[in-house]
């Protein structure tokens, strides 16, 4: 059960190159020091030190990190479905809510004590994480006992500061955002870089430049890993649809290009993938 909440304190660098990614997992991750921009779905977020992003995790998210900066943060992923049944015995199942209403936001506060407080309870999760001379019932609850105080401080932090997108946006974080948003409104369709400057009403050179720069990934990268979230949402949630019709339904140009893809970035097919995924669901509901 203690492998359903992930813990990592103080990270260092070493992240290689890193994808756009999604997970299944809520994700609360503390920013300590060093230059990071965090795309999460449409939003680009210049990371400050002490930043606590809120991720759902189904959001497409990134980090860009310029080479040979330093990047330092903690990270928490847990399933709902974990920390539910205490929440709910508590009546504090709307602890939730900041995941499941808003999706993503950044929280940006000036309280600095309670902000050391949530690093001090991811410590302690991380100890208690790599600690094998506790037996996994007692790892469970204290796991689960710390996470609950992380998720009462972050809630009212985020009450107080927390941000769905920053205020003072300049014009490459805004355009590199619309690019992003033109993307997710409009990956099912036949896409190219020249179409989207053309829609956005910018240069094909400008486009390739400030999103390459801001987020750190080429358009068509962006557009291919939309492509393949939807595809995994799809295989999982639309259990009748074929693998022909999620090709088509996504934009990919054929269903071999698509089953190609989806097995040089996921490492299994997609109908590997769909067979996993059910298997899970069906283990949750037993």
């Amino acid at each position: 059960m203690s492998d359903s909440i992930l813990v990592n304190y103080r990270l260092q660098r070493n992240i290689g190159d890193v994808q756009a990614h999604s997970h299944q997992e809520y994700e609360i991750y503390l920013f300590h020091q060093g230059t990071c921009r965090y795309l999460i779905h449409n939003q680009i977020y210049d990371l400050e030190p002490g930043d606590i992003l809120i991720m759902d995790g189904l959001a497409l998210h990134k980090p860009n990190v310029p080479k040979g900066s330093e990047y330092i943060r903690s990270h928490i992923h847990f399933s709902p479905d974990v920390i539910f049944p205490a929440l709910k015995a508590l009546g504090a199942i709307n602890l939730l809510d900041v995941f499941s209403k808003l999706h993503h936001c950044i929280i940006r506060s000036s309280q600095t004590e309670e902000i050391q407080e949530i690093e001090t309870f991811i410590q302690k999760m991380s100890k208690i994480k790599n600690n094998n001379s506790i037996s996994q019932y007692e790892k469970e609850w204290e796991l689960k006992t710390l996470l609950i105080q992380v998720l009462l401080l972050v809630n009212r932090l985020g009450q107080k500061s927390s941000q769905k997108a920053l205020t003072e946006k300049y014009d490459k974080a805004q355009h590199a955002e619309k690019i992003a948003t033109y993307i997710r409104d409009n990956y099912a369709h036949k896409l190219s870089i020249d179409l989207i400057a053309t829609e956005l009403n910018l240069s094909k050179s400008y486009v390739s430049h400030v999103f390459k720069e801001m987020t750190g990934f080429t358009v068509m990268e962006y557009v291919m890993a939309t492509r393949l979230q939807q595809a995994k949402y799809l295989l999982e949630m639309n259990e009748e649809k074929t693998v022909q019709q999620i090709a088509d339904e996504c934009g990919f140009e054929s269903v071999s290009h698509f089953s190609r893809f989806f097995k040089s970035h996921v490492g299994m097919t997609a109908r590997q993938y769909r067979k996993k995924r059910l298997a899970i669901y069906k283990r949750s509901e037993e």
